[in-house]
Parts: C-alpha cells; sequence; structure tokens
C-alpha cells in the first residue's frame, strides 16, 4: 500500500475557491480505481496550508490516476490557487 501526502499552499483568497473544488471532486478521487481512501486536512495555524492525504493500492495505481483525465482537470485548477509549488511525497507502509 501507498500513502501519499501532498502539501498545498493557497493564496489567502482562493481558500474557499479551493475547498470548493475539492469537494467537487473527492468522491471521483475517491471512486478512481485503486484509490483506498482520500482526505483534505487543513493547518489548524495556517488556514492556507493544506494537506491531502490519500491510500492507493500500489504505485503503479497512483500513477494511472495521476495519468488520468479526471487528474487533469483537478490539478491545473488547482495550481492556478497556489500560493507556493506543492511538496509531495509517496511512502509505503511498513508497520500497521
Amino acid at each position: 500500500m501507498i500513502v501519499r501526502l501532498v502539501k498545498l499552499t493557497i493564496a489567502i483568497d482562493r481558500v474557499e475557491d479551493f475547498r470548493a473544488l475539492f469537494t467537487a471532486y473527492h468522491d471521483d478521487i475517491a471512486g478512481f480505481p485503486g484509490c483506498l481512501s482520500v482526505e483534505l486536512l487543513q493547518d489548524i495555524h495556517e488556514p492556507n496550508v493544506f494537506v491531502t492525504h490519500s491510500h492507493w493500492d500500489s504505485e503503479e495505481e497512483l500513477n494511472a490516476y495521476r495519468q488520468s483525465v479526471i487528474f487533469g482537470r483537478i490539478w491545473p485548477a488547482t495550481k492556478l490557487l497556489f500560493a507556493a509549488p506543492a511538496e509531495a511525497r509517496s511512502f509505503e507502509v511498513k508497520i500497521k
């Protein structure tokens, strides 16, 4: 299993736009083959900083999502809201 964390720093005046965008696509992401779960975390001290936290069956399925039509819609729209570049990391679960 792969855990994907993506830190997104959103422009202060675009936070609600970002939350609406994520909400609109949440079910599409969660329903993508290989996606076990996806959630959005918001920093308690910096409300314009978010982390997407998703679990995937494999890196291949994560990469298939990253090359999908859905991702091709979500990512460009999300990048327009950035105040800083995104930071992404993938982890393999070793102990659960």
